[in-house]
This record gives structure tokens, C-alpha cells and sequence, in this order.
């Protein structure tokens, strides 16, 4: 893994075009004009909605999602202008919030290692994983993602799942960017392990 900022392969959503606002305008307008900040729940909320359904099952995200978005409301005069973009402060509201749901989380998990329908790591795929057949690859490691200390499993999935860039998710997660890349680089070891054993069984 490259030890510099990177994006996820993951689609991004396309930037505001020119005459929009920039997600900082809309939460430093919603200061005086409240109903501005409906305009920030239009441009994100289904990105987070998706990401977050993944991570918990539809039901609890949408509850995770509305609350995000009161959340959001309520700290808006401390968002800093300087951040134009407010996806990472948005995902790290939502990422806090999705603590209260550990259980729910590693059950989908573990839900998704038997069934293995969901390609969880395509940034991974390599040389290991091309000699492991794709649906056994996704069952290896949604297990080896469900086992992860909860710290490095959010980091995994805001970048692989949220499209976040390492410095984004270091903003999100309130921590040191440095941290995030050291993170990702216990995992992807424990992940090419799981995946070699998985070749290895067989």
C-alpha cells in the first residue's frame, strides 16, 4: 500500500458544478438560513445512506443516517470554512455513530464471509488473489474484516467502501494521517494472510 495520500478506486461523487455552493457556503449560509442545510442532505445523504446500509443492514442506517444528518445540524456553526468539502467530517460523524452498532456490524459481516456475495476488496486484488476464486475471496475476507480491531476495520471501509483518501479519513477519524497509513498497513497483512490460507485450504 502506498504510504502517500491516495483515493479508493471507489466511484466519488462528482463535484458541485461551478454555480453551486461549495458544502462549507451551504453550512456557513445554514448559520442565518437554516433551511440551507437541506442542500447538504440532498448532495450526500444517499452516498452515506449506501455506505452505511453496507456496513449495518437498511434498517439501522436509517436511523445512523437521519441522526447524522441532526447531528451535523446541530455542530454546523463549529464546521471549519477553511474544509470545503464536508464529506469527511459527515462520515466522521456517521462513523461514531455506527459504534453504538458494533454487533449489528460484525454480524453482516460474518453474514457476508458465508454467503461471500459481496466484493468487499476489490482495491485488493493482486497477484495472491488472482490464484483464489472470486467468490471464496470474498468470503475470506469479510471474515478476516469482521475479525479486525474495530479501529482499523473503519478505517478499511471508509477508504474501500466510502472512497475516502487517507487524509480524509485521517480528518474523519480525528487522527493523524500517519496513523490511518499504519493501519492500513496491518491490514492489508492480516487480509493477503487470510487470503493465502485461504488458497492454501483450497
Amino acid at each position: 500500500m502506498p504510504t502517500t495520500s491516495r483515493s479508493s478506486p471507489s466511484r466519488r461523487p462528482e463535484p458541485a458544478a461551478d454555480d453551486e455552493p461549495a458544502d462549507a457556503s451551504l453550512i456557513a449560509a445554514s448559520r442565518t438560513e437554516p433551511e440551507r442545510f437541506a442542500g447538504l442532505f440532498h448532495r450526500h445523504a444517499t452516498e452515506i445512506m449506501r455506505y452505511v446500509t453496507r456496513r449495518l443492514g437498511r434498517d439501522a442506517a436509517e436511523d445512523v443516517v437521519a441522526e447524522t444528518f441532526l447531528v451535523a445540524f446541530d455542530r454546523r456553526h463549529r464546521y471549519d470554512p477553511a474544509r470545503p468539502d464536508a464529506r469527511p467530517w459527515l462520515y466522521g460523524i456517521a462513523t461514531n455513530l455506527i459504534r453504538r452498532h458494533r454487533r449489528a456490524e460484525v454480524r453482516a459481516l460474518r453474514a457476508l464471509a458465508r454467503s461471500g456475495l459481496d466484493p468487499v476488496t476489490e482495491p485488493f486484488t493482486d497477484a495472491v488473489e488472482n490464484r483464489v476464486q472470486a467468490g471464496a475471496r470474498s468470503r475470506a475476507l469479510a471474515g478476516a474484516i469482521a475479525g479486525l480491531p474495530a479501529a482499523q476495520r473503519e478505517v478499511l471501509l471508509l477508504v474501500t467502501w466510502a472512497g475516502l483518501t487517507y487524509d480524509e479519513v485521517a480528518e474523519a477519524l480525528a487522527v493523524p494521517a500517519g496513523t490511518v497509513r499504519s493501519r492500513m498497513n496491518r491490514i492489508r497483512r492480516k487480509l493477503r494472510e487470510a487470503l493465502a490460507e485461504e488458497n492454501h485450504d483450497g
